[in-house]
């Protein structure tokens, strides 16, 4: 049994809309193996390991039903019982995760199977998968076992309790924890930063950033001084609250001189100090305050020496100047019986279900540690002792769950001057969130009665002993938090629209974040060649997957995205962001199929799919592509909208006198129109010769790129003016769209250059090149990525065949996995397999070679189609080429606005000598050369 393959999908794919896990599991002996056969040993050692999985329900959807399955007949197979283990490990970590499901492979292997399960946390479900399939190799019979798969020294014990360990530390702690929680009920989008407790809340201009519970809106220097104990306690005694009298010392003699200062017991403490890690409270020997100096200057280099204020430690929460929550701290301790040691009463209190490792639980696991020893030193015990009964016998000096201790929610019962007196020394210091440790007897009654002292004023004070009391009532602490930083009314998303489709989806998410522009806003639009913020690209590369929608999505500037979403990025980590406002699929052409698992149109359509499955607000689907049609079925956006080029459609012209929206072609006198449909208003667009992407209506594939990037626009609630400007002003130059069908008209004949990889989109462009007027010979030069299966070949040199006079075979720099003249071979036979005379073929492997050869072949009134793959250099050497025997002209000048340079990065392609005046960039560009 072992793991062929593990993929991290990070956001909605083909498994599930949210992040799982998927592990290509092979059984290898073990699939006639089954739990039925294996046996009770196996199934029972099973549960004593994970005894939770008695809650598990499996399709039985009841307590116990998976033990059952295993149980009855012949039981269920290791994948499955894989996917319940790995599920159940980060149960016992603390997540809330409960999906998964296990397969066959497609592809018929025996024995292999996908195991997909739910992750909390990436790194923590990968671990756990590996836990998992380890301990299931522990508890199969030697022979069965694989070899090398458990260590001879391993202990499952100590194995899970170092994965619950390692998962804490990667999870959210408890604090932030909450505050995800609040958010998400609030439906407030959130992304975590880092792998510590930094997290964005809210997307683009809205949102608001937060660190544990230190708030982008925390002042720094309110910060600063809650660290600063000696200027926290100056601070809040010159107003006349009550605080500790206190000395700061950095030598141990001073420490001593400090105490006795003082008089009576004092507490000493690090500087600088959180968590009460470093602190010892009540002593007076000189003997323990030197012990306690030494434990404070652990953690800090000055020590606080302050007088001791008996009474119990409570914690009060004060949250943008209200007190939201007080919670009495008791340390950790053990009560006697009389009868068990402190180590046996220890284990007693750990059995608590409520107590476990770290975070865990609500409760931690007590420790006899260094600290303990300290701890029972001082009343002459040792672990070994038996206390009497009844005896309270501490084992912290301080009262921190993170230490064994437990917490009383006292929020009911605080006398309105405490309470008041706790939000005046959060504002004293300047905090908008802030924790006040107060020690009082009796927290019912005022401090000005009975006395009382605030001991420190804490930043980012933790909410796990006020949203998880060990008694008493659980309050909300985070919810106080979100309302501050988002008050009610207040935005935190931006609009997302997400694309995609086999052909045309770049083009269209260009033409929507135009649009967008048009309409005022700033958009963020991640596409095959970058990550482009209000127009200009930031990030260079094939930017379409899970990382690219995060750093769109976290850019402070961007008020709306547009996501270009590829078949690729959806195998490999599934989608960015687990649901878009609009999503879009323009069409399912062959492309990519036999790889990744993706063999047949119908399963690439069910990958594409996903990107409408989760969208909120509306559907856009190509009603003349029959596959996207089909996924109508399959969305729960509040409304769908058909875009058809066939005015006679007949489900959309029922779907248009339902009220429901679409976008259609529609004939006219003056050409076609393209017309949107919605609630039975009809609206006329623009005439599609008006839209320069389209060439005057020629370009029938970018008439529907602007059909769809239209209905997408008005499904975003964009005016309809900003959409028909938008449409007007987006062309097809290298500068806007490199690569989608890019025409150049200064040669004395005509170069259309396009990044077409297959089939459709090839034929797309042949079609367009029979469209377009020329009085000469049609070239193309054409190519296929070397990763297609040779029957993708085939049908991309018959999409071109019998529709230009002369042909040049080329590959791309990247083979692929090809031989060097493997693919322009395999294309020339199939061209002439399609009836091309073999004298109109040329094979030239090398792009640029090919490139060369085709302009130097062209003569003037010829028409030539270049099927580019390194765009940038194709694109200079177009426009560098030199006809023989044309005249060198001039340098001559151009002006390019900013807002059309801004569009993309590649206008400084090709152009020289920049010159910075005050009215933007002026280019001089020699056309000629």
């Amino acid at each position: 049994m072992r793991v062929l393959n593990r993929t991290v999908y990070v956001g909605p794919s083909l498994y599930a809309h949210f992040p799982v896990i998927k592990l290509e599991l092979d059984l290898g002996e073990l699939e006639t193996w089954p739990t039925g056969r294996l046996g009770s040993d196996f199934i029972d050692g099973l549960v004593a390991a994970l005894p939770t999985l008695a809650e598990h329900g499996c399709s039985y959807r009841e307590p116990g039903g998976f033990i059952r399955r295993m149980r009855e007949g012949e039981g269920t197979w290791l994948g499955h019982v894989l996917e319940h283990v790995a599920i159940e490990l980060q149960n016992i970590a603390g997540e809330d995760v409960t999906f998964g499901k296990t397969r066959s492979v497609a592809d018929g292997r025996s024995g292999v199977y996908n195991v997909v399960y739910e992750y909390a946390q990436n790194e923590e479900g990968i671990a756990a998968g590996d836990l998992a399939l380890r301990l299931l190799c522990s508890l199969l019979p030697a022979d069965l076992c694989p070899v090398g798969s458990v260590p001879d020294d391993w202990e499952w014990d100590a194995a899970r309790d170092d994965f619950i360990r390692y998962a804490q530390r990667r999870a959210l702690g408890p604090s932030t924890a909450s505050l995800v929680r609040a958010a998400e009920e609030r439906g407030i989008p959130w992304l975590r930063l880092n792998q510590q407790s930094l997290l964005q809340l809210g997307h683009g201009k809205y949102q608001q950033r937060i660190q544990a519970t230190v708030s982008g809106r925390t002042p720094y220097i309110a910060v600063e001084l809650a660290s600063d104990k000696e200027e926290t306690n100056k601070i809040l005694g010159a107003l006349g609250l009550p605080v500790p009298r206190q000395e700061l010392v950095n030598e141990q003699t001073d420490a001593l001189k400090a105490a006795r200062k003082l008089g009576g017991p004092v507490v000493l403490k690090p500087y600088n100090g959180n968590h009460g890690r470093g602190i010892t409270i009540n002593v007076i020997e000189d003997d323990d305050i030197r012990a306690g100096y030494q434990a404070a200057l652990e953690h800090s280099s000055s020590v606080i020496v302050e007088t001791f204020v008996p009474g119990d430690d409570h914690r009060l929460l004060v949250i943008n100047g209200e007190l939201i929550a007080a919670t009495r701290r008791t340390p950790g301790h053990v009560i006697g019986d009389g009868k068990q040691t402190v180590s046996e009463l220890v284990e007693i209190v750990n059995q608590d279900p409520r107590r476990g490792v770290g975070h865990e639980k609500v409760l931690t696991r007590l420790e006899l540690d260094a600290q303990a020893a300290l701890m029972l030193e001082r009343v002459g015990y040792t672990a070994d002792s038996v206390p009497k009964e009844g005896e309270i016998v501490p084992l912290r000096s301080t009262a921190n769950l993170s230490t064994g201790g437990t917490a009383t929610d006292v929020t009911d019962i605080i006398h309105p001057d405490n309470r008041d007196m706790a939000v005046r020394a959060v504002r004293a210091i300047g905090l908008d969130i802030g924790g006040v440790d107060f020690i009082s007897p009796n927290i019912a009654e005022s401090y000005k009665s009975i006395g009382g002292a605030i001991c420190e004023v804490n930043a980012a004070p933790g909410f796990r002993m006020h949203v998880a009391p060990s008694e008493g009532t659980p309050r909300d602490a985070a919810g106080p938090v979100i309302d501050m930083l988002f008050p009610t009314g207040t935005p935190s998303r931006v609009p997302i629209a997400a694309i995609t489709g086999t052909n045309g989806k770049t083009t269209t998410a260009r033409m929507l974040a135009h649009i967008a522009k048009m309409g005022g806003y700033t958009p963020g639009l991640t596409t095959t060649d970058g990550v482009y913020i209000d127009g200009q690209r930031t990030v260079e590369g094939d930017m379409t997957g899970p990382v690219s929608t995060r750093m769109v999505l976290s850019d402070p500037q961007i008020d709306l995205a547009v996501l270009e979403i590829a078949r690729g990025g959806l195998v490999r980590a599934g989608m960015g962001v687990p649901e878009v406002d609009v999503g879009a699929v323009i069409n399912v052409q062959s492309d990519h199929l036999g790889l990744k698992g993706i063999d047949t149109l119908e399963q690439l359509a069910e990958v594409k799919r996903v990107v409408v499955e989760v969208a909120r607000e509306c559907a856009v689907l190509n009603a003349d592509d029959p596959n996207v049609l089909k996924m109508s079925a399959y969305t729960d956006a509040k409304t769908i909208c058909y875009v058809t080029m066939n005015p006679s459609h007949t489900l959309v012209r029922e779907h248009i006198r339902a009220g429901g929206r679409a976008c259609a072609l529609e004939a006219g006198i003056n050409g076609h129109m393209i017309t949107l449909y919605d609630k039975g208003s009809h609206i006329p667009l623009l005439w599609t010769h008006l839209i320069p992407a389209t060439l005057e209506g020629r370009a029938l594939h970018n008439v529907q790129n602007a059909m769809v990037a239209a209905a997408m626009g008005f499904s975003l609630g964009i005016k309809l003016d900003a959409i028909r400007q938008g449409l007007r002003t987006f062309d097809t130059s290298f500068f806007q769209a490199p690569g989608r069908m890019n025409v150049f008209n200064e040669h004395p004949f005509k170069v259309l250059m396009d990044y077409g990889h297959n089939a459709h989109a090839v034929a797309a462009m042949a079609d367009l090149a029979q469209r377009l007027d020329t009085t000469g010979k049609r070239i193309v030069v054409v190519t296929a990525p070397g990763d297609r299966r040779d029957e993708d070949l085939h049908a991309i040199a018959q999409a071109v065949a019998g529709r230009f006079d002369h042909y040049i075979c080329r590959r791309d720099d990247g083979l692929r996995g090809r031989d060097g003249d493997e693919v322009p071979r395999i294309m020339s036979k199939a061209l002439q397999e399609a009836g091309v005379a073999a004298d109109a073929i040329t094979m030239i492997p090398d792009e640029q070679q090919a490139v060369d050869a085709a302009l130097r072949m062209a003569q003037p009134g010829d028409l030539v189609l270049m099927f580019a793959d390194a765009l940038a250099r194709t694109w200079k050497q177009i426009t560098k080429f030199h006809v023989e025997g044309a005249p060198v002209s001039a340098p001559q000048r151009m002006e390019i606005p900013l807002p059309q340079l801004a569009q993309d990065e590649t206008a400084f392609t090709a152009m020289e000598g920049v010159i910075r005046d005050g009215r933007g960039l002026r280019f001089e560009r020699e056309i000629d050369d």
